[in-house]
């Protein structure tokens, strides 16, 4: 059963415009990693630009849907979990930004014996990302769906904790990924991507509380 009923109607096509964003960054940081990791500058920076745009309009967006809620005085009983979930799923396209502005500062030499496992982990995070979107939509439009999204997201996020753990393992057991600080670097930069599946699963950690408030 949805949450919005017809005088809010359409703040529904606004939700899932932002939804949409979301899932567009966390699709465009797979393929903006794959650039940086095959030094395409050209390509990540116009990717890293169109990402930048997006986490504009989803911070856009969710001014505008709050102000809504709040001028209008639409669903006051769901009123303060919307905007959490709202404020909580933002932060995971601010990371996923944040992420690559890393990237473009730092410039970390990853070896290219470790492309893959970058890439597992950068794709295990948008799975995250994307079941996470998948979620939260549920919770407005289908909410018997959500926890079947939401243990996907579980899933994702641990096996983005596996590839994590792999990487730091392979890098600090061998010589051949430079010295100490170089290592640090690697493993920096492996934390930073999984990051990404920790702010999903927290978004799902309160989708699943506001999804049982509604059951009550």
């Amino acid at each position: 059963m949805s949450l919005f009923v017809s005088k809010v109607s359409i703040m529904e096509g606004e939700i899932e415009a932002l939804l949409d964003e979301i899932s567009q960054a966390g699709m465009l940081f797979v393929a903006t990693v794959k650039d940086y990791l095959k030094g395409d500058t050209e390509k990540f920076m116009s990717r890293l630009g169109t990402i930048m745009r997006l986490e504009n309009d989803v911070d856009d967006k969710r001014r505008e849907i709050r102000y809504k809620l709040y001028s209008q005085m639409l669903i006051p009983e769901s009123r303060g979990d919307v905007l959490s979930i709202l404020e909580n799923i933002d932060n995971v396209v601010d990371a996923i930004k944040d992420v690559l502005i890393q990237f473009d500062i730092e410039k970390p030499l990853i070896p290219e014996a470790l492309h893959g496992d970058f890439l597992d982990l950068s794709e295990a995070s948008n799975q995250a990302v994307s079941y996470t979107v998948k979620a939260a939509r549920s919770f407005f439009k289908e909410i018997h769906l959500i926890n079947d999204y939401v243990n996907k997201t579980y899933f994702y996020e641990h096996e983005a904790d596996i590839c994590e753990s792999s990487i730091k393992r392979k890098v600090f057991s061998s010589d051949d990924y430079g010295d100490l600080a170089r290592k640090m670097h690697i493993r920096d930069f492996a934390v930073h991507i999984a990051g990404i599946s920790d702010e999903a699963e927290a978004v799902c950690e309160r989708l699943s509380v506001a999804a049982i408030k509604r059951s009550i």
